[in-house]
């Protein structure tokens, strides 16, 4: 996929995919498995792919946060999204209705590192976009993957988080 893994340069493959990717019947099976095949496919490849990046071409992120209850340290695969400098992420958890655990664990310990594959790994400060920047964070998202709006549509009682990844100044 060219334009760094946006829908509207998506293959005719790609492209089914990511829809029915937004499906309750896929969140089902991609919410327990995706981030653990991915995370072996990064190690098998030493860093440089997921099966998700070779498969729909997005850029995706491990992000190493601290967790919010045990204290331990935990990676997820993510699409990180590139705006600037940062790299924003979606805390949409498949469209379930709670927020994932990396969001709950990036609010309780905003000090985090991602790893873009290929790349080295970076110290990121976290936060939660808000207002204006929301929404225009939210619509840059959606160019990605416009399932996000189908979760969005689906969740009730929780507006699905924009997260903010700014790299660490020294």
């Amino acid at each position: 996929m060219s334009e760094n893994g946006r829908y509207r340069a998506a293959n005719p493959l790609q492209r089914f995919v990511i829809r029915n990717g937004a499906s309750v019947a896929a969140g089902r099976i991609l919410a327990p498995t995706q981030r653990h095949i991915d995370a072996l496919i990064f190690r098998i490849s030493k860093g440089r792919r997921t099966l998700t990046s070779m498969a729909l071409g997005w850029p995706i992120v491990m992000l190493t946060s601290v967790g919010a209850r045990s204290s331990l340290s935990r990676t997820v695969p993510l699409l990180g999204l590139p705006d600037g400098n940062r790299i924003v992420v979606i805390a949409s958890n498949y469209g379930q209705a709670g927020n994932p655990s990396w969001y709950h664990n990036l609010r309780a310990h905003p000090h985090a590192s991602m790893t873009v594959a290929g790349g080295p790994s970076q110290q990121v400060l976290a936060r939660e976009a808000e207002g204006s920047e929301r929404e225009r964070l939210w619509r840059l998202a959606l160019e990605y993957y416009p399932g996000w709006a189908d979760y969005e549509q689906r969740v009730t009682g929780r507006r699905i988080p924009v997260m903010v990844l700014e790299p660490e100044t020294d």
